[in-house]
């Protein structure tokens, strides 16, 4: 038996502000994209927005179903969006934020473990990292300069391509 330490490596800023002018302009992004959430049965408002390598931005937003698994998460709207309408194109970075209307989100916001599957599967796609920008209402803002410092045992099967 051996032990194996994986080391993440998350920057933590203490609000929006601190961060550089796309930072912040994809936050506000995402914040806008909250707004069109369809959520009568949570009342928690997911926002996302994906940065494209040609500077093209992509929202997305969670939508709720009275029939709970048939919802989906915010990132993976933006994700699948992108992907089925942009093929080819590189994601550069995504913001995530939310707000509720039970309570303050004061913490940042982090993908499911689903959205991070996904994420993983874009980057490897593409060969390139996804930044990860989280942000609640409130609160510091953290990011991961890639999907790997959020799942470091990620499923991998490329076995399972059919060549």
């Amino acid at each position: 038996m051996k032990k194996i330490n994986y080391l993440i490596e998350i920057e933590e800023f203490d609000s929006i502000n601190e961060l550089c002018k796309d930072d912040q302009d994809l936050l506000k992004q995402a914040i806008s994209a909250s707004e069109n959430a369809y959520a009568p049965y949570s009342k928690y408002h997911v926002g996302a927005a994906l940065r494209l390598n040609d500077g093209k931005i992509i929202l997305g937003n969670n939508q709720e179903n009275v029939a709970y698994p048939s919802g989906l998460c915010a990132e993976r709207v933006a994700f699948f969006h992108a992907n089925s309408n942009y093929p080819g194109k590189i994601v550069e970075a995504v913001a995530i934020t939310a707000k509720s209307e039970a309570f303050v989100v004061n913490r940042p916001v982090t993908p499911c473990g689903s959205c991070r599957q996904v994420m993983a599967e874009t980057e490897n796609i593409q060969q390139r990292k996804i930044r990860v920008i989280m942000m609640g209402e409130t609160g510091s803002v953290l990011i991961a300069q890639s999907i790997e410092s959020l799942l470091p045992l990620m499923f991998q099967a490329e076995e399972l391509k059919i060549k």
